[in-house]
């Protein structure tokens, strides 16, 4: 009788996995048989604290997702060949189980190329160094260590059983990521790699479909998806795959010296149930919870620290009203219609020059409509079914029934949330600063070698700091030193950031832009007879994420460096002897950790001493604040430079100023991520997320180095609470 229990409880536990099923037709995903409309959101574990990640994935399903889709970031998961890191924000695992637990599906994009504005776009750098590598096409270095990488994923998520195949939440796996512009570029090896990725993929035997976004041609049986901020003109390659949009853009990401993007909530549900009404099936919100890209993980270059991407949770965890209630208004009215949507076509039907019908209708008599109004600046009232119906400009009104309305996409009934920074009165206790000794970059240099080298080849990405340091031999006879200007030292750089020294003094700063990473700077120097140094620290603000063969666009100091005004004309520095440091003696001693801080000395000089003095770490000591809210650093009144809290970097700081077309905003109309700007004139971002988890009672350390001078004394603790009108 004890066996045929045994084999009894086998047979049901058997046959239950049979049933952990995802399959797909033309109308959508089914899941354990069941056809369903889908809403999934982007919520990145690495871009939030572990203790966050639980609220985060409530906070999505209660507000009508489905699903939580995430990358995998490889250059954090093997930030060396064969060597592994899965802990702390790193522990996807967990993340997955989260989910899980949750009662959430997941969709996996393990890329492993992610873009995601992280830096190198995803991938580690030592992948450059291997020999005979080219990223992202038909190269057989490249696609070993890709191939390994994604087996290693796929390998925990299996040995874990998180796999749906297994009983798991994981429903989709993505390979590869917007890869249809890099098939044009490489010609037939792009077509050949992303073949061999898509079949790669699908060999790893995990029981879920595999997609391709942007991908038009990926093969069967990967399904291609689309992304964007819209994506109703879109259908996948094959009648018998279902309409995926695995990117549905709620906002843009911000750039240090661009203005702040807001996509008006009216628009995205507009979009989405336009989606919808044409056959979608599953829409994933990127992002859903943008968060923080937390040290030095920020791509792009120039990508701002906060990652809010203006998402319905924004980057503390707190929802944005009326962003997040709206899209949960939206999913319950789609939900309603969900039998009709799965179980029919739209049958089309115009209501006018600009307004359309589309209705659903099932065999059992169910039925479902969307009544549009695709007019820019109009109301119009139309009828349907005999009815009157008043619809809003640039809207869409959803009618479960066929009878009413259960929601329209341009009627908002949320309140607005306020986002304020309210001071905390947490006092920074114990100021005290050591100065980088400029002279010591060339006594210590690593290399010294004829002429100028590439940034990254040096660096390795161990610092955002290359020192170029080289010497100038000015003749006593010079007509400068006797009255008059001296000579002007001019720099090319292909790097993001630029410090010039002359005798141990800084001389002045130039800075990139996105749109010119190649700058100039030029300004006259002070220089006496005799031996003169020049040090050039050149900084990187995130490696580039995007873009055709990115891996071998170079940066740093390129040259030429030049002397201008000199009685025997240009001087051209560039093919002398010249010097490398690799980053801060406080960078080499990780004078940022709370077990190396006396390994300097530091001292007690006055804040308003140091106000404008460069390269000087700051180091204090706080309290952690009452409550529970979320909290940020104020650091506008620094410069430019990085900020750890007890030993965990918050990133990059930047005082520079937006620059934008702040003209206000109308929702109505189609949105790109020029239109609805604001900030313009102020600090790109002022605030930095530090998570209270990070935070012990008392003691807490804050350590700043500041590139260019800044006000310590006017750092302060701030956190981050809501009114709501």
């Amino acid at each position: 009788m004890e066996a045929v229990s045994k084999w009894f409880w086998l047979f049901l536990l058997l046959n239950s996995f049979a049933h952990c099923s995802v399959t797909y037709d033309r109308k959508g995903l089914v899941i354990n048989g069941r056809r369903q409309i889908l809403f999934s959101g982007s919520i990145h574990y690495p871009r939030s604290s572990p203790d966050m990640w639980e609220a985060l994935i409530q906070k999505a399903k209660d507000g009508g997702l489905d699903a939580i889709d995430t990358y995998v970031f490889w250059n954090l998961h093997e930030p060396s060949p064969g060597n592994y890191n899965f802990e702390g924000r790193n522990d996807l695992v967990r993340f997955v189980k989260l989910v899980q637990k949750a009662g959430m599906y997941l969709h996996l994009r393990i890329g492993p190329y992610v873009c995601a504005e992280w830096n190198f776009g995803g991938f580690p750098v030592w992948l450059k160094y291997v020999p005979g590598i080219t990223f992202r096409t038909d190269n057989e270095p490249f696609k070993n260590a890709m191939q390994k990488f994604t087996e290693k994923i796929v390998g925990m998520m299996k040995a874990e059983r998180l796999f749906q195949s297994q009983g798991g939440p994981i429903i989709l796996s993505q390979i590869e990521n917007e890869y249809g512009l890099e098939t044009n570029n490489f010609g037939g090896a792009g077509h050949s790699y992303m073949s061999w990725a898509a079949k790669m993929a699908v060999g790893l035997d995990t029981g879920v479909p595999w997609v391709m976004c942007k991908e038009d041609d990926a093969p069967d049986p990967v399904i291609n998806t689309c992304n964007g901020f819209y994506c109703d003109y879109f259908s996948p390659n094959k009648p018998y795959k279902p309409t995926m949009w695995t990117e549905a853009w709620t906002g843009w990401f911000e750039e240090f010296g661009g203005p702040i993007h807001h996509r008006p909530v009216e628009d995205l549900a507009f979009a989405v149930a336009r989606f919808v009404q044409k056959g979608g099936s599953f829409i994933n919100y990127y992002m859903y919870h943008g968060g923080t890209n937390f040290g030095r993980t920020a791509g792009g270059p120039f990508v701002t620290t906060s990652y809010d991407y203006d998402a319905p949770i924004d980057e503390y965890g707190l929802p944005r009203q009326p962003k997040y209630n709206h899209l949960k208004e939206l999913h319950i009215a789609i939900k309603l219609c969900g039998h009709a949507l799965v179980d029919s076509d739209p049958k089309v039907t115009n209501l006018g020059n600009y307004e359309q019908a589309h209705v659903f209708t099932t065999k059992s008599g169910r039925c479902a409509a969307f009544l549009s109004n695709y007019h820019w600046d109009t109301s119009v009232r139309v009828t349907f079914n005999k009815m009157h119906y008043d619809l809003p400009p640039w809207s869409i009104s959803i009618l479960p029934d066929c009878k009413t309305v259960a929601f329209n996409t341009g009627t908002m009934r949320s309140k607005k949330s306020l986002p304020q920074m309210l001071p905390t009165n947490v006092r920074m206790l114990s100021w005290e600063t050591f100065n980088e000794d400029i002279s010591s970059s060339d006594s210590d240099a690593r290399i010294t070698v004829v002429g100028l080298l590439e940034q990254l080849n040096v660096t390795r990405d161990a610092s955002d700091y290359l020192w170029y340091t080289t010497s100038v031999q000015i003749s006593p006879s010079e007509s400068f030193l006797h009255g008059g200007q001296g000579p002007v030292l001019s720099v090319n750089s292909a790097g993001h950031a630029l410090h010039v020294f002359v005798n141990g003094k800084l001389l002045g700063s130039a800075f990139g832009t996105q749109e010119n990473k190649r700058f100039t700077f030029s300004k006259s120097a002070n220089f006496h007879a005799g031996v003169n140094s020049v040090a050039l620290l050149s900084v990187n603000v995130g490696l580039p994420n995007i873009g055709h063969r990115f891996e071998t666009w170079n940066t740093g100091v390129l040259g030429p460096v030049t002397l201008h005004g000199l009685d025997h004309g240009t001087r051209d520095l560039s093919q002398q002897k010249w010097s490398y440091k690799v980053g801060m003696k406080g960078e080499a001693i990780d004078l940022y950790s709370p077990s190396k801080i006396s390994s300097v000395d530091w001292m007690k000089a006055s804040l308003a001493a140091n106000r404008q003095q460069p390269l000087t770490w700051y180091k204090a000591y706080f309290d952690s604040p009452n409550g529970n809210e979320p909290l940020a650093l104020d650091m506008s009144g620094m410069g430019k430079g990085q900020a750890w809290v007890n030993g965990q970097s918050i990133g990059r700081y930047w005082t520079t100023y937006a620059k934008g077309q702040c003209n206000g905003c109308r929702y109505e109309g189609t949105f790109r991520q020029g239109k609805c700007q604001d900030g313009c004139g102020k600090p790109t971002q002022k605030w930095y997320h530090v998570p209270r988890s990070w935070l012990k009672p008392t003691q807490n350390l804050l350590i700043v180095f500041e590139e260019i001078g800044g006000d310590a004394s006017k750092i302060s603790l701030v956190k981050r609470s809501l009114a709501y009108v």
